[in-house]
């Protein structure tokens, strides 16, 4: 089995729209165009078999019509599983919880530096006191030109909420990989390897999947940003045995969804 556990995906009629501004924010140009059917097709070819999806609220009012849009997907699309997403400046971020919960969502995925707070903000620290053992969550983590997203931030949340169960995306530390291992090796957290083996290299890939330990971490895709299939492929030629290789392509995933064994 093939789990992609980040990918991101628009209704069609915005979908254009919503590449456009990612390829703006990162200054890199997009693989894939953001629509749920294009995933599945080419994650299909590739050899995924399941998806994580989800998208960012910009503003707070994007909220509950994004978690709607991402449950009406999973619906439609049983090879998806949701995550929700949260602002915070909504008015009850309790009550949204809850909501994220009914709609049949499994986690939430926060982009502080595109929603622009501090993963350590005040504001959520109510957040995930709510989420602490309850529902996963998917961290952006890391950008050289930001400090929303620091890994240090993420590591005062971690020791504040030792039960937050929480994925730093991009090994930790988009562009700041070894920023991220200062900070994330001893609090416990998965990881990400999105948008990561173009930078790091297949060499230093390996090395950090070691040093963290496969155990913590998961397949992902960054799409539209990339092909999954490509992704897959990249993946599969590290210098991996096949059990870090089913760690890191299923088995850690299952874990979070509590479809697997535990640790």
């Amino acid at each position: 089995m093939v789990i992609d556990f980040h990918a991101h995906v628009y209704p069609d009629k915005i979908a254009s729209r919503a590449v456009d501004n990612i390829e703006e924010f990162y200054g890199l140009t997009m693989q894939g165009k953001g629509t749920v059917q294009e995933l599945l097709e080419s994650g299909r070819a590739g050899g995924v078999d399941r998806f994580i999806v989800f998208s960012a609220a910009a503003v707070p009012g994007q909220t509950g019509r994004i978690n709607e849009y991402i449950s009406s997907v999973c619906r439609e699309h049983p090879e998806c599983t949701g995550f929700g997403t949260l602002h915070p400046d909504v008015p009850d971020p309790g009550e949204e919880i809850e909501r994220i919960v009914s709609l049949g969502l499994k986690g939430l995925k926060l982009h502080p530096d595109m929603q622009k707070f501090n993963i350590d903000d005040h504001r959520m620290m109510k957040i995930y006191s709510l989420l602490e053992g309850k529902l996963p969550v998917i961290f952006h983590t890391g950008d050289y030109r930001y400090s929303y997203s620091h890994p240090a931030r993420l590591r005062a949340v971690l020791e504040k909420y030792p039960k937050l169960t929480a994925v730093a995306a991009h090994f930790g530390g988009w562009s700041v990989f070894d920023v991220a291992l200062e900070h994330l090796l001893d609090p416990f957290c998965y990881f990400d390897i999105s948008s990561s083996l173009p930078f790091l290299g297949k060499k230093r890939a390996v090395e950090l999947i070691r040093i963290y330990g496969s155990r913590r971490f998961l397949f992902g895709s960054d799409y539209p940003m990339w092909d999954p299939g490509q992704c897959l492929r990249e993946f599969l030629e590290l210098d991996l045995t096949d059990s870090e290789k089913e760690n890191i392509l299923y088995k850690n995933a299952l874990e979070i969804l509590k479809e697997g064994e535990p640790l």
